[in-house]
């Protein structure tokens, strides 16, 4: 593979880019704002953040993907294009080739969506690989073997869990409970508990700051600014991480039950691996503290987060790019 081509977290919560002998290029929010007149796009990542919730009626700022797959097919294409110009240059005639990661229980209709957004973007071919395959090789998981490897990847749209051997997913499941689940579960109680209505921006900025899902954890407060449910003015409050804990511990319970029904399915030897080696945590959702001890109290296996989580998936597509071999193992590769 040449120098230039590109390895891509297409994440519910951020965008992220490997590009081939440079390593990270790009970390930017998933949000993108566009002109309701024209349809051209404004701005991409951290610019189009900053204008959530503050754009005129002619420019909205969106989130193109959902739950981790594409839910604005024409957005994505531009911000593919962005991201090889802005990596890559003006090209004419180098086409990078890509590899990008996509939850577990992607259907074949959303992956060639991701294919044709790929090629109509400018790539010349794409390699699609699950995100937990891609989080372990990021992690530093040997995947081909035969010992057995339990990974779950707390993304923004959607959490994954699978269980890894010889290069491919034995049991896995992905489901729709993750990071923006918990920003919404966040907003919903303030507005309850305290009368006061915040954006899901601020309840992620919550959940980063002081968020906790062990009562073992030390409690931290925060100042809050929204609107007053009643009176419609703006107005200040405080919140703790015992509030936070009590607002998204259900989504944390239901990713625990996802992980027991599919441990309950593994097979013995590869479980018997499991509690060997434990369960190994990636994505920007395991960097809540406590989540880790959660886990292990409620499954009794050790589960450990990685030393770079959000970057998981998006090294594990970087080294798929110099590792042809591994890649044609673990991935599917379309070309047109």
């Amino acid at each position: 593979m040449a120098k230039g081509d590109l390895g891509i977290d297409l994440g519910t919560a951020s965008f992220i880019v490997y590009q081939k002998g440079k390593g990270i290029v790009l970390y930017e929010p998933s949000v993108v704002t566009v002109s309701r007149k024209t349809g051209e796009i404004i701005a991409v990542g951290e610019d189009a953040r900053k204008m959530i919730g503050k754009t005129h009626k002619d420019l909205v700022a969106i989130k193109p993907m959902k739950d981790g797959v594409i839910a604005n097919y024409k957005v994505i294409e531009a911000v593919l294009r962005e991201f090889f110009k802005r990596t890559i240059g003006k090209f004419k005639f180098f086409k990078p080739e890509v590899v990008i990661g996509v939850p577990t229980k992607i259907t074949s209709v959303e992956k060639r969506a991701v294919f044709e957004a790929s090629i109509s973007a400018g790539a010349r071919k794409v390699h699609i690989v699950s995100e937990p395959l891609a989080a372990a090789i990021g992690a530093g998981i040997d995947v081909t073997k035969s010992e057995g490897s339990m990974v779950i990847d707390i993304g923004g749209g959607t959490t994954d869990i699978a269980v890894i051997s010889l290069g491919g997913i034995v049991v896995g499941d992905s489901i729709k409970v993750a990071g923006t689940t918990m920003d919404e579960a966040i907003v919903k109680y303030v507005k309850k508990k305290y009368g006061l209505v915040i954006g899901e921006t601020t309840a992620e900025e919550i959940k980063k700051n002081i968020g906790k899902v062990h009562p073992d954890y030390d409690t931290f407060e925060m100042e809050i600014r929204g609107r007053d449910a009643v009176s419609g003015l703006p107005r200040t409050d405080v919140i703790n991480s015992d509030d936070v804990m009590e607002a998204i511990r259900p989504a944390i319970n239901t990713i625990v039950t996802k992980l027991k029904a599919i441990l309950e399915i593994t097979p013995p030897e590869l479980a018997s691996d499991i509690i060997e080696n434990g369960i190994i945590l990636t994505g920007g959702g395991s960097l809540i503290r406590g989540i880790d001890r959660a886990i292990e109290e409620e499954i009794g296996v050790k589960a450990m987060t990685t030393e770079d989580p959000i970057m998981s998936v998006a090294k594990g597509t970087g080294i798929l790019l110099d590792d042809k071999q591994l890649l044609q193992t673990v991935a599917e590769t379309y070309e047109r």
